[in-house]
């Protein structure tokens, strides 16, 4: 009895293994949407991801393990090139026969201009990028039957693209953004995972992306899918939960990561010390913040992990106001299916909690 046990034992592991083994080897670029495709492969597989928790995507060089992975992937998942311009030249070197899919480029997502300003207007809402009004909109109809093609986001034609220099990327370093020139996405800020609906209608799509790789797994893919969608409308419930005791507060943030957040739940910036990609912001442009700190009365300035909190500190000079921590990439939490919905919930905590 026990040899036929461990017969069977023997059986099933092999036929695990196989179907492992029939799985997209997946690579993704940061930590939120990593976090997005754990929750759509759970039960079925895992993938890895390329820009380490803590570091900065702006510019960054790659370990080896991170280029074998990308070498080995048969699908990559990535926000686009405003956000890594880097990993538009990795992906066409180390993963040419690989589909990438671009998520800021999907279908329905909301996609919102670039602010250069150091001091933010009020919100003008609505899509910029994809025509689609996303005010009030409701991610319930993204279901199974939502099939987004990929068909066009194949990298497999960015031969021309020059790799030179990559391997001279400081992860510290933020002075030198040229490679934000010249793209087709220039003036469109990349930070569109913090928008809980674009989360939604990204896992639709990550879904659909790997459903078309792997047809075997599509029910588990999109039932993974949909009850993510429903774990993220919960979310928004807890957050508009948390942030209503402080609606109307005044806050600066460190760079210009947050206005999908910002707009998703109604709850404004008042500038930002550093613009979307995080260059170093010029005297004038510290200057003009803290005159807002002074003349707005801003309650709080949040720091973010990633850069330098002396810059922080030449802000606060003579302010009364609080310092908080808010941190767009979730570098202090453990990367996996939990972490975006953590996240979220993180940035609206730390919100209330300085304001």
């Amino acid at each position: 009895m026990s040899r036929n046990l461990a017969s069977l034992s023997l059986a099933a592991t092999l036929l695990a293994g196989t179907a492992l083994a029939d799985v997209p080897k997946v690579a993704v670029d940061i930590a939120p949407v990593h976090s997005l495709v754990a929750r759509v492969m759970q039960g079925v597989g895992a993938p890895s991801l390329i820009v380490a928790p803590g570091a900065s995507p702006h510019e960054y060089t790659l370990r080896p393990s991170e280029a074998a992975a990308l070498q080995d992937a048969d699908l990559v998942f990535w926000i686009g090139p405003d956000l890594t311009p880097w990993l538009e030249s990795a992906i066409d070197t180390l993963a040419g026969n690989a589909t990438a899919v671009e998520l800021i480029e999907t279908e329905g997502t909301t996609e919102l201009p670039m602010r250069e300003s150091a001091l933010f207007e009020p919100h003008q809402h609505g899509d910029e990028g994809h025509g689609e009004d996303h005010e009030g909109h409701d991610h319930a109809g993204h279901d199974e039957g939502h099939d987004h093609a990929h068909e066009g986001h194949d990298h497999a034609g960015h031969e021309g693209h020059d790799h030179a220099g990559h391997e001279d990327h400081d992860h510290e370093g933020h002075e030198n953004h040229d490679g934000h020139e010249g793209h087709d996405h220039e003036g469109h800020d990349p930070h569109a995972w913090l928008s809980p609906d674009n989360g939604a209608v990204w896992l639709n799509a990550i879904a659909a992306a790997l459903s078309a790789a792997d047809p075997d797994n599509a029910g588990a893919y999109f039932a993974n899918a949909a009850a993510g969608r429903e774990e993220l409308a919960n979310l928004r419930t807890q957050i508009n939960t948390i942030l209503e005791p402080v609606r109307g507060a005044h806050f600066i943030v460190f760079h210009d990561a947050y206005q999908y957040f910002e707009q998703a739940f109604d709850f404004p910036a008042s500038g930002a010390i550093s613009v979307s990609d995080a260059t170093d912001p010029s005297p004038a442009r510290i200057a003009g913040i803290q005159a807002r700190v002074a003349d707005q009365d801003v309650t709080c300035v949040m720091s973010e992990p990633q850069f330098n909190p002396g810059i922080v500190a030449s802000v606060m000079d003579g302010s009364t106001a609080q310092t908080g921590v808010m941190d767009p990439l979730g570098s202090d939490l453990e990367p996996g299916a939990d972490l975006y919905p953590q996240l979220l919930r993180n940035l609206a905590t730390a919100l209330a909690g300085c304001l």
